[in-house]
């Protein structure tokens, strides 16, 4: 983004804030309430809906699991995946469209093949 946009932007949610008297004070303490509910939550589903695992179980995670979805599908992995700089490596050994026009499409239109 370039700086004119991001000023603009950032004019507009000064505006936007001075309008219906939101302080930078509030918008901070939301996103660390925000922040602490994800912390505390052990399961989330692909729509963001998360659970902390106490109390009754919310909807989505009763339908899910009435449908025959384990809980442990939702469940927040706490280590972080390791990041590295590398792509993993692939065994194209057992690509069914080696060797076929398919395979060689992409190839040939960035001049590879």
């Amino acid at each position: 983004m370039d700086e004119r946009k991001r000023d603009s932007i950032v004019a507009y949610l000064r505006r936007r804030m001075a309008e219906f008297g939101i302080e930078p004070a509030d918008v901070a303490a939301s996103i660390a309430a925000d922040q602490e509910k994800m912390r505390a939550a052990r399961y989330r589903d692909a729509s963001g809906n998360t659970w902390d695992g106490k109390g009754n179980a919310p909807l989505w995670v009763v339908q899910a699991t009435s449908a025959g979805q384990s809980l442990e599908h939702f469940a927040i992995s706490r280590r972080p995946e390791p990041a590295s700089g590398k792509h993993p490596r692939v065994d194209w050994r057992d690509d069914p469209f080696a060797g076929t026009r398919l395979a060689t499409i992409k190839a040939e239109r960035l001049g590879a093949a």
